[in-house]
């Protein structure tokens, strides 16, 4: 039997090696030029060696258990197409920073946290020399160890406290060591802090720095130079094509069951699509999604206790670094929402105002989410946005993750017919 694995990243890498072993014929399908994805990014990886490995490719849509392709560089207009034929489809798509808007943010010079610390890790480059990382979660500490190790100088501010962290005794241990490699960081760390604007002409030149209270309302702020400033408030997953394939949602995640499998038959999920919890939860799930999918006669034991316990830690993440609706707070009328459409947070209260009530409608009215990124910057802003305007939330929320294409596409290459893969 044939599985064809879309990611390239921890869960894509463990499901890949776990279906090979169970003597199914893979394909990964990756659209990085090395496997590993964003955690291991720096570092290169393997697959198994009887996994077929389809580098800078995106699997740009799919119908059932057919998935079409392309390779090549993004930016290259002489990619190839072909369509690959699977007997179960394993998605491991993985998930982008999450980025709540403030004034300024669409400066040159704000960057979000995975993109600074790409850079540094994979180039050797820092982003400024005075960079204020700010958000909140784990994730931070990583990319402000990244940037340090590239010659910044670094500030990193956590918008929550640490007291989340004591309610959930059991998930931290496990951790323990993770956290001691960025030990030198923990007199950077300024708690419930975060930047709240930015300034400057054509690039940032300076930030508005405020403590904030429990709800993420502002008590009171400073402004303070910066060279470049890094932003990340948490993942949002990469649904496009399990959406796509009509796999159901639950809480904004892929729902599956122990085994990895989705709503929708011969279609498994691990990784973040399913819940953020870290590489090595994905890695578990990737594993045991893998076996599944190749329907391996025995489950993998160790990775199923694994998962049990990442899981833990996972909600004891999601618990204790909320993204919480005083944010709000700190926007104006005219900070920018979509950037690619250019839609204010006035022109979206103006459209909710005039009776867009659905994702759908909201889209067309106020073009939020029509731009070349289709809504994966700021749809998942634009629906809380909606939802606290309107004081529920949108009937048909998912309609962000909604996308005809799951990855950009040229209008010659819709017209080319695709290459069957034997």
């Amino acid at each position: 039997m044939r599985v064809v694995v879309v990611g390239g990243g921890p869960a894509g890498l463990a499901a890949a090696d776990a279906a090979a072993r169970a003597g199914a014929e893979v394909v990964l399908v990756d659209s990085e030029r090395q496997l590993g994805g964003q955690y291991h990014r720096g570092t290169a990886q393997r697959a198994d060696p009887r996994v077929r490995h389809l580098p800078e490719s995106t699997a740009w849509a799919a119908e059932g258990l057919r998935l079409h392709v392309r390779t090549g560089p993004a930016d290259s207009p002489h990619r190839t197409g072909r369509v690959l034929d699977a007997d179960a489809v394993v998605l491991a798509t993985g998930a982008h920073d999450r980025v709540v808007p403030f004034p300024g943010w669409d400066l040159p010079g704000v960057y979000t946290a995975g993109a600074a610390q790409a850079l540094a890790k994979g180039h050797g480059v820092a982003v400024g020399r005075r960079v204020v990382v700010s958000g909140t979660g784990p994730f931070l500490l990583p990319v402000a160890s990244s940037l340090l190790d590239v010659g910044a100088t670094v500030t990193v501010l956590e918008a929550n406290g640490v007291t989340g962290w004591a309610r959930h005794p059991l998930a931290v241990p496990q951790k323990l060591p993770e956290l001691a490699r960025y030990a030198r960081l923990l007199g950077r760390v300024r708690l419930r802090t975060a930047v709240v604007a930015a300034h400057g002409d054509d690039r940032v030149t300076s930030v508005t720095v405020a403590r904030l209270r429990p709800d993420w309302t502002v008590c009171d702020g400073v402004r303070v130079a910066v060279d470049a400033v890094c932003v990340g408030h948490g993942f949002t997953p990469r649904l496009d094509l399990a959406v796509g394939l009509g796999c159901d949602l639950v809480d904004g995640f892929v729902r599956v069951d122990a085994v990895g499998a989705t709503s929708v038959r011969g279609v498994y999920a691990a990784g973040e699509i399913t819940g953020i919890g870290g590489a090595d939860l994905a890695a578990a799930e990737g594993e045991v999604a893998g076996a599944a999918a190749a329907r391996a006669p025995d489950p993998p034991i160790a990775a199923l206790r694994a998962i049990r316990r990442g899981r833990r830690f996972a909600a004891a993440l999601a618990a204790a670094h909320p993204v919480p609706t005083g944010r709000h707070g700190w926007l104006t009328p005219d900070t920018l929402l979509c950037r690619c459409e250019e839609v204010t947070v006035g022109d979206l209260h103006a459209a909710l105002d005039r009776g867009a009530a659905d994702g759908r409608t909201l889209k067309l009215v106020s073009r939020a989410g029509l731009g070349p990124c289709q809504g994966r910057t700021c749809g998942r802003e634009v629906a809380d946005l909606a939802a606290a305007r309107l004081g529920h939330p949108l009937p048909d929320a998912d309609a962000f993750h909604r996308r005809p294409f799951a990855t950009p596409l040229r209008l010659g290459e819709l017209a080319q017919h695709p290459e069957e893969d034997p």
